[in-house]
């Protein structure tokens, strides 16, 4: 982590939606906040395709997201795809219901808005681990692959955004008493078609860095656990859904996630 002071230079502030439908009063807020303390432009998208534009037409200035998990996920997704992750940080101000903001907590992002907002201008930089997939797709915090007879419900967000409307109406089964899966990691199986797998989880970094990725296999007989550290992870088998972020993906039957070292950089409050 970069001790120093956040540059504060000219901020792109993208309002998600829901944010300003769930909570107006932190968004004002934030808003203020950021305006007094930097040359601030407010940008209110009010769909997917309006929010890429106005990130992709951010200039030099430092975008910051208000709003939940989601939206930071996909912010970081555009920047990832447009190669711009490396420009400088990106900065978080947390907006939208408690069980949509884990991910941020989780990256030691305020929860409080005015903490958060005053983090983006007097803060420092975190390079982050970032995991990769096999459709550019990009996970900040974790994969899960659920345990046998639980369900994976997508996050109740209340969402004006189409797009992710049915993802917040999806309900992911999975079979009664695990799943065939291939588990890789660096190459090596860990879990194979032969055995039924309860779960699978994987995290770009685990407490105490090692600054490699953890994968947590579970094998249903006699309850094992098989775990390793690798650079790149495959799971392969029958039709399978997961969890990345905030957000439930799939069916697919081959899946691979490849570790980025420091691959992005987010704004968070100087260490006391």
């Amino acid at each position: 982590m970069s001790h120093a002071g956040a540059p504060v230079g000219g901020l792109l502030v993208l309002v998600d939606p829901v944010a300003r439908r769930l909570d107006g009063e932190s968004v004002r807020i934030a808003k203020d906040v950021l305006s007094a303390g930097a040359a601030a432009k407010i940008c209110l998208p009010d769909s997917p395709e309006e929010f890429a534009r106005a990130l992709a037409r951010r200039g030099h200035r430092r975008p910051v997201i208000v709003g939940d998990d989601r939206a930071l996920v996909r912010a970081v997704g555009l920047l990832h795809r447009e190669r711009g992750l490396g420009e400088g940080a990106v900065s978080l101000v947390p907006v939208g219901q408690a069980g949509s903001l884990g991910l941020a907590g989780s990256l030691g992002v305020p929860l409080s808005a005015v903490s958060a907002a005053r983090s983006v201008l007097d803060g420092c930089v975190r390079a982050c681990d970032l995991l990769v997939d096999d459709s550019d797709g990009v996970v900040l915090g974790g994969i899960r692959i659920p345990p046998a007879g639980s369900g994976l419900r997508a996050s109740g967000r209340p969402s004006v955004w189409s797009t992710y409307r049915s993802l917040v109406r999806t309900l992911v089964p999975v079979p009664a008493g695990g799943q065939r899966l291939r588990v890789e990691a660096d190459g090596v199986v860990l879990a194979d078609v032969d055995r039924l797998v309860e779960g699978v989880s994987l995290v770009p970094r685990p407490a105490g860095g090692s600054g490699e990725a953890l994968v947590e296999v579970v094998v249903r007989a006699g309850g094992s656990a098989v775990r390793a550290r690798a650079e790149s992870v495959t799971v392969s088998g029958a039709d399978f859904r997961y969890r990345a972020d905030a957000v439930v993906a799939g069916p697919v039957r081959r899946r691979t996630w490849t570790l980025r070292r420091a691959a992005w950089s987010l704004t968070l409050p100087l260490p006391r």
